[in-house]
């Protein structure tokens, strides 16, 4: 009789307790933020759930029951809604943003970023890209396998660039880049597709003048710790605050008009101020449990396209929390990367719950091998 599959609960546990950690801190940071922008003290908790907890929950309980065999085989027409729902952040009434970047869709009240959609629609479709090619004969020539790579990056490196999100384009880049790696494809191949992104990317740092200067207090925000260095400053004077033990949930003093985006791009700050460096350790802990677990998902699953599609969202998650946790610290240039599961967004969260249903999906079917009895 065959024995019935489970999802990887441990999995299931360490995501439930990133978002559990998550509902804490922005109910804790939010507050003040919130009464000071809306005269209501629960507009960003609630909203939270109402367009990042609930619809995420429902679409990756979803994307739990269904075959695995619906997502590679429209994988394809997934990233192409994707990428048409970003043409539409640039017409007037149905999208906008804030100054001059336009990353939401809006509608009935609602915001939506296509953006954050787009790193699990990219990870669909280059596993499913991929799973359908012999790489590993290694036959192919260069050019021919790198053609559908580079007209798909191509096509959403010119959205990208236009809203401005570069921080976007570089984690779906990378994570393209080592799905690329993974898929057994020869390694000069990748090193090249690294130097062409670099190049790439080193070209968007100096042709636009505000990147340049996130680069140069990343360096030394000393230059300017009243401008332009102000969120790092901020930041690392929050981290430095909360010490071995923390200042106690609900007790920041960054959080009171001192540290900009408390909820998004500094949330991490915020936290390891609360609960100081053992709180921050056992956060990041929990970012490398949740990279262990998908990974060995990935290395246990028989069938290609599940292997690369868990490894992807693996890298994804993993790189966008050490991004994150990197530029609040400042061992990174600031970049504006949500922290996966905790920063508020609902765009990004149900997008990341989606991405967790389908994990758990594939788990099911990743387990070691019986030993003959």
């Amino acid at each position: 009789m065959a024995k019935k599959r489970t999802p990887d609960l441990i999995l299931l546990l360490v995501c439930g307790t990133l978002l559990t950690v998550g509902v804490l801190i922005l109910a804790s940071v939010s507050s003040s933020f919130s009464l000071q922008r809306t005269g209501t003290g629960f507009y960003y908790l609630s909203h939270q759930f109402l367009v990042g907890i609930i619809p995420g929950l429902l679409f990756g309980t979803a994307a739990f029951f269904m075959p695995l065999s619906f997502f590679k085989k429209w994988g394809i027409l997934f990233l192409a809604f994707t990428i048409f729902l970003l043409a539409l952040v640039f017409i007037p009434g149905i999208g906008g943003g804030v100054g001059s970047a336009s990353r939401w869709i809006y509608f009935a009240g609602f915001s939506f970023q296509p953006a954050e959609l787009l790193k699990l629609a990219f990870i669909l479709y280059m596993a499913s890209w991929l799973a359908s090619r012999t790489l590993s004969a290694r036959k192919e020539s260069f050019v021919k396998i790198l053609m559908p790579f580079a007209t798909i990056m191509s096509v959403i490196s010119a959205f990208l660039i236009l809203q401005p999100n570069a921080s976007t384009l570089g984690v779906i880049a990378a994570t393209g880049l080592i799905m690329y790696f993974l898929a057994g494809t020869p390694l000069w191949h990748s090193f090249a597709l690294a130097g062409i992104g670099l190049s790439a990317f080193t070209a968007l740092l100096f042709l636009v003048s505000y990147r340049m200067d996130r680069l140069r207090v990343f360096f030394d925000p000393s230059l300017d710790p009243l401008g332009k260095g102000y969120q790092l400053t901020q930041a690392l004077i929050g981290i430095g605050s909360g010490g071995l033990f923390g200042v106690g949930l609900g007790m920041s003093f960054q959080k009171f008009g001192k540290l900009p985006e408390p909820i998004g791009d500094s949330i991490f700050a915020i936290f390891a101020e609360e609960t100081g460096f053992l709180g921050s350790m056992l956060l990041i802990s929990l970012f490398v449990l949740f990279a262990w677990r998908v990974f060995l998902i990935a290395r246990r699953t028989s069938d290609r396209f599940s292997s690369l599609t868990a490894a992807g969202i693996g890298v994804w998650i993993f790189l966008q929390a050490g991004v994150h946790i990197g530029s609040n610290i400042g061992a990174l240039p600031l970049t504006g990367i949500p922290l996966p599961f905790v920063s508020y967004g609902g765009s990004a969260l149900a997008t990341e719950l989606l991405a967790v249903g389908i994990l758990l999906n594939i788990s099911k079917g990743s387990h070691a091998p019986e030993k003959a009895s």
